[in-house]
């Protein structure tokens, strides 16, 4: 699938009590990058919804003046729902900061029930996205 990229600048206003990037920061970054991918793989923004976000985890810390790269694509499908990965890597060196899960569904503006968005994944044979297909699909197993 696509995969679609946001890049950030990590400013004081950004920052936590331990001057580094604040998580709450990062999820709204991180949430903003999974929708931006899902909402034009899906081609309407109205007609979806966050439903959960899965194991954001950092794997190190984010310092101010950094710039930070999202990366998301929507690597599983459902009838209603679609979930999207998304990768944060310093822009600069290129290693990673934060990797997750970001499940949306869709819905009838109108009643607000869930509705058939009929998109499928294109085939791949790229390793990384097959990775990224299978912790996708690993999370709906253990519901």
């Amino acid at each position: 699938m696509k995969q679609y990229q946001t890049i950030h600048l990590v400013t004081s206003e950004d920052l936590n009590v331990h001057g580094t990037l604040f998580a709450a920061r990062a999820a709204s970054w991180f949430v903003e990058s999974a929708f931006i991918a899902a909402a034009c793989t899906f081609g309407k923004t109205d007609e979806m919804v966050c439903r959960n976000v899965h194991g954001m985890e950092f794997t190190r810390p984010v310092n101010n003046g950094e710039m930070v790269s999202f990366v998301g694509r929507v690597v599983r499908v459902g009838e209603t729902s679609m979930t999207t990965a998304v990768e944060v890597t310093s822009e600069l060196t290129g290693v990673s900061i934060l990797v997750g899960f970001v499940t949306f569904v869709t819905i009838d503006e109108s009643t607000g029930k869930k509705k058939p968005h009929n998109i499928t994944l294109d085939p791949t044979i790229d390793p990384k996205e097959l990775e990224l297909r299978n912790s996708a699909s690993q999370l709906f197993e253990k519901n």
